[in-house]
């Protein structure tokens, strides 16, 4: 387990996650033809990409080009273990308990598929707000998958798309027993028969179209797939990237040749797409120590700079806003609001600080952090997020003076709050309203007092309650081993008095957000962070 720290720039954001069973289902391959889209040459520079290129052509329309190898030192560093590869093993599967819910085999690669199902879901809130998630298609949900996809390129891109593809040529000897190659244009499956693009959700029959061999048994451990014969050194040996110029031919590619994300390697093809298309010098800038893997070489999980780059398209190591000057050095956070929020379990415990553009997203959906493990907090409501009321301007403003988040301030700090507020704040004026503040002369300003006194009539734009539904993609963290969201009933409370329960990580982490919140969650079961 690795402790989070977001003070120093030696220090990533990591989540290591458990391994669990292996995840039955996953999507349904298509039979497509190549998009012959046209290539351009590659040219050194942001991509960090070698010049030389394979002979060989695929899906993708082309010349395919070999994937630099300083990408997979940033990644994995030096040496790449074989289990923590073999973690990494997965494609993107779709839950037979929940059509829109991804499934995660192993630890590990929730940096990547929590992302993906938050920007998912993002799509699903914006499109059908007051759709049901049980009757969704298997088409829609394939549709959702690459909207995402494409959603999270879109912000990466510095300019180019690069895809990162599986180049064919493999040996009889190498593929005994593997999946079909990714590139090869033929779906994983023996079976000619594709369920109709209007069934409900995906069940194993569709997850046999797509692993035969893993559909009918759950023998596998979690170490990996057990009867894979890819390794590291294969897998690296056979990637390849294309350049295409508009997301819309990106989304077609991923429309025809949908295996290239549901394969057993989809995550981390996925993953070398986002890296490429960033471009190795960009994600290099943006760090603040580029010798730091962005996958821990031993849990195999991602660091706080792969989550960023994979939420915001901003590889920078830190959950605060903008910058901060700590020690004479440039700490880089989030510069903007975000599409997709984060919270975690971790600033409670005061080993990071999450900023209001992470807190405050653009949509009601939040990525969670434990410390082993990232899930997916998401509403229906959007009065969640918003434009803040000046009101909720004062309280957050004072609460960036409340380093303890004890809900009060040193009276010597009152000016600094007025004037960050662009409230009056002559010294006369400060005087004044501090002794009337504090009239014990307690040397403490309360954040009710200071509301009452220059809020009197505050508007909440949050209402009291609103719904809330949780995911976890681990099956053995859910109920029943059934991927499948967890409903529950938010209430703020009046009280701004937060009470800290160390046994209850779900409400230690919402109450980062919400400091007043109590949740009712559906069959009294709260739902696990981990």
């Amino acid at each position: 387990m690795h402790i989070l720290c977001n003070r120093f720039p030696s220090t990533l954001i990591v989540f290591c996650a458990m391994e669990e069973n292996l995840a039955l289902a996953s999507s349904v391959a298509q039979t497509v033809t190549t998009t012959g889209i046209e290539q351009e040459n590659v040219g050194a520079g942001t991509s960090g990409a070698a010049a030389n290129t394979s002979t060989g052509f695929d899906t993708v329309g082309g010349v395919s080009k070999t994937v630099s190898k300083e990408f997979f030192t940033l990644l994995w560093g030096t040496k790449i273990k074989h289990d923590v590869f073999h973690r990494w093993l997965q494609g993107f599967s779709f839950s037979e308990h929940e059509p829109s819910a991804l499934v995660q085999r192993d630890g590990g690669p929730c940096c990547v598929i929590a992302p993906v199902q938050a920007y998912l879901l993002k799509i699903l809130l914006t499109e059908s707000p007051d759709s049901g998630f049980s009757d969704l298609t298997v088409g829609k949900c394939r549709t959702l998958l690459i909207q995402a996809v494409c959603q999270i390129l879109m912000k990466c891109k510095t300019d180019v798309y690069r895809i990162v593809t599986l180049a064919d040529g493999v040996t009889d000897d190498e593929t005994v027993d593997s999946p079909p190659t990714a590139t090869s244009g033929q779906p994983c499956s023996s079976s000619s028969e594709e369920p109709a693009p209007d069934s409900p959700g995906m069940d194993v029959a569709d997850a046999a179209c797509m692993a035969p061999a893993r559909a009918g048994s759950t023998s596998n451990t979690n170490s990996g797939s057990a009867t894979s014969r890819w390794t590291s050194d294969v897998f690296h040996e056979r990637i390849r990237f294309h350049e295409l110029q508009h997301i819309e031919d990106v989304r077609k590619f991923y429309v025809e040749h949908l295996h290239v994300l549901t394969d057993e390697c989809g995550v981390l093809l996925l993953l070398y797409t986002v890296l490429q298309t960033k471009g190795l010098e960009h994600i290099l800038s943006e760090m603040s120590d580029p010798t730091e893997s962005l996958i821990h070489d031993t849990y195999g999980c991602g660091s706080q700079a792969l989550i960023n780059l994979m939420l915001t398209g901003r590889a920078v190591p830190h959950v605060w806003d903008n910058e901060q000057d700590v020690g004479g050095m440039k700490l880089k956070g989030i510069n903007q609001q975000s599409d997709v929020g984060f919270i975690t379990v971790m600033e409670q415990l005061q080993y990071c600080t999450v900023g209001f553009f992470y807190k405050n997203p653009k949509n009601p959906v939040w990525v969670m952090g434990s410390d082993t493990h990232l899930t997916v907090l998401f509403s229906t409501e959007t009065r969640l997020v918003s434009p803040e009321t000046p009101g909720e301007v004062a309280r957050r403003v004072f609460r960036q003076f409340d380093g303890d988040g004890s809900n009060f301030i040193p009276a010597a700090l009152l000016q600094d709050v007025l004037c960050a507020l662009e409230l009056v704040s002559e010294p006369e004026y400060v005087d004044l309203m501090r002794s009337r503040l504090d009239p014990e002369n307690l040397g403490i300003i309360l954040l009710n007092a200071f509301m009452n006194e220059f809020f009197p009539d505050e508007k909440k734009s949050t209402p009291d309650t609103f719904d809330l539904l949780h995911y976890n993609g681990i099956p053995n963290s859910n109920y029943a081993n059934r991927v499948q969201y967890h409903r529950g009933q938010a209430v703020l409370l009046e009280s701004d008095v937060r009470m800290f329960n160390p046994s209850d990580p779900m409400l230690t982490c919402l109450q980062t957000k919400w400091p007043s919140i109590e949740v009712n969650w559906s069959g009294n079961r709260t739902p696990s962070l981990n």
